[in-house]
């Protein structure tokens, strides 16, 4: 007589046993399941230990935020007497700020928000700071400070293969601009002051004085001085 097979089914793993396999076949049914348990167990903790790792690995190997840096730019004036500038400079957060000193030992402060493509004046002897749009000669005269920044802290410039060149900016006496509208680092420095537009110019005319200029030096041998007036209402 054929002895009927019975089906026993645990944990997804059948095993097939007959009638007369008695205890033995029970005995195996719940002890492969349980050593199949912890076989999963052992590789699931394994992955997990060598995921770990990766991360860790990783996380070691990302370059950290590189901080502020401060650069000096000296350069001969026009007159031959030696000018100490310096720019802090952000690459994280593509931030310059030019820290300028007059021959009176007066600071004025200059920002260029290239993320944003503006530039802010703060004089040192006014109660308002200036903000005009980047242009593309300002974005190429930033970007040699940021990458040339990279390699060195000091540039000495030499005055005889030094450019140098005016602008004159016309303030907009009647568009000032209100401070919350503007980015973070443009809020944190003119906070207490009024902020007005300016638009470049072929220069004031003989009716009206330029009342403040601010030298900028690039490391690219360029020297820029920005003059400022009042546009008519």
């Amino acid at each position: 007589m054929t002895s009927t097979v019975l089906k026993a089914c645990h944990w997804s793993l059948c095993v097939e046993t007959s009638p007369q396999d008695g205890d033995s076949a029970a005995s195996s049914q719940f002890r492969f399941p349980h050593k199949a348990f912890w076989v999963i167990l052992s590789a699931s903790l394994l992955l997990v230990i060598v995921a770990l790792g990766l991360t860790g690995h990783l996380g070691l190997s990302r370059p950290h935020s590189q901080p502020s840096q401060i650069v000096r730019i000296t350069v001969p004036d026009q007159t031959g007497v030696l000018i100490n500038q310096s720019a802090v400079v952000d690459q994280q957060n593509d931030l310059v700020t030019f820290c300028v000193t007059s021959p009176a030992n007066q600071t004025s402060t200059v920002l260029f928000d290239i993320k944003h493509g503006l530039i802010c004046y703060k004089p040192v002897d006014q109660q308002s700071c200036f903000l005009r749009k980047m242009e593309r000669s300002d974005y190429d005269n930033v970007h040699s400070l940021l990458h040339e920044s990279a390699r060195k802290n000091h540039f000495q410039l030499s005055g005889n293969e030094t450019q140098r060149q005016t602008e004159f900016l016309g303030v907009l006496a009647a568009s000032q601009v209100d401070v919350s509208t503007l980015e973070e680092p443009l809020q944190a420095l003119c906070q207490d002051r009024s902020i007005h537009w300016t638009k470049r110019a072929d220069g004031p005319g003989k009716q009206r004085l330029v009342y403040f200029c601010i030298d900028i030096c690039f490391p690219s041998n360029i020297c820029v001085s920005v003059c400022f007036y009042y546009l008519p209402e």
